[in-house]
């Protein structure tokens, strides 16, 4: 598959149809409910109306329309509160129940940039392998990892040397690649036996952006994305005879969400992200032991 020249949609007609809602819609509804009330009202007080409307049911609706007209835009907040979005900080370990809804759409994309991805390799996993069952309404599956280039020396991961001097560190620096190696190989493989059964069409693929871990990244259908930062200062526990390294945990990472389905801030956000992800994949190095035949 190829990342390179993707950019943010443009706004269709369904967006521009929800922008003139959200603009016109307030208007509208306060000329209704007034022009219900005062039918209502005519109703009751000039009989050739009342006769031909049946009028002596209308008063107690044209004081209601009267209410809700007042009441308006304490009953829209209401609205809007409850559509607000319940969480905007989620946990790593939460990943799955984000894959979980991804799912759901016809046509899948996941991103992820950051360390290995470990925590977000075995939720897709699960799911992946659950096609092979029922695929439900999921038609095509794409999925892009970066991570840090571990060919080259390191700050992050490193072992931590005298007085807390970060060391590059070569040895771990090719078991964390080979641990990449292992999920990309695992996903291309299912992906691959579930394009070949003709029901999903599945691709997927890893590559190597420059730099350390510093920012963990998940992009779901380009519409949701959720955003935090390693530690990257943490340390791993081994035995007290062996050396420590700098290894950020992504599954302790707080993850702050971002959805196009909120505000306008929240959809720039969102749109930032998205081209920001797009660029660093256009630039980014595909890894030698990446089966090149995954990705088409």
């Amino acid at each position: 598959m190829s990342g390179v020249g993707t950019r943010f949609p443009e706004e269709g007609i369904g967006e521009r149809l929800k922008r003139l809602q959200a603009r016109y819609e307030p208007a509208a509804t306060r000329l209704l409910l007034l022009g219900m009330f005062v039918t209502g009202l005519a109703a009751q007080l000039v009989k050739p109306i009342g006769d031909a409307l049946e009028g002596k049911a209308f008063l107690g609706g044209a004081l209601l329309s009267l209410v809700a007209y007042v009441l308006y835009d304490t009953l829209k907040d209401v609205a809007s509160s409850l559509r607000a979005p319940s969480r905007t900080q989620v946990k790593s370990r939460e990943l799955g129940s984000f894959v979980t809804e991804a799912f759901e759409a016809q046509n899948v994309e996941i991103g992820f940039l950051g360390y290995t991805g470990e925590t977000l390799y075995h939720a897709l996993h699960h799911h992946l392998e659950g096609f092979f069952d029922d695929p439900g309404p999921t038609r095509k599956v794409t999925i892009r990892f970066l991570v840090p280039d571990f060919r080259q020396p390191m700050i992050v991961p490193s072992k931590v040397g005298e007085n807390g001097v970060p060391e590059d560190d070569a040895e771990f620096r090719k078991r964390l690649e080979l641990k990449c190696q292992e999920y990309d190989r695992a996903l291309s493989a299912i992906a691959e036996r579930l394009t070949m059964l003709g029901r999903v069409t599945a691709v997927c693929e890893y590559r190597f952006y420059p730099g350390i871990p510093r920012d963990k990244i998940c992009i779901f259908n380009r519409e949701l994305v959720l955003h935090g930062l390693y530690d990257v200062v943490a340390r791993t526990m081994g035995f007290s005879t062996e050396p420590e390294y700098y290894d950020p945990k992504g599954y302790r990472t707080d993850l702050n969400v971002w959805s196009r389905k909120d505000d306008d801030d929240a959809r720039v956000a969102v749109a930032t992200w998205n081209k920001h992800f797009d660029d660093l994949w256009g630039l980014a190095a595909t890894p030698p032991w990446h089966r090149s035949g995954a990705a088409t």
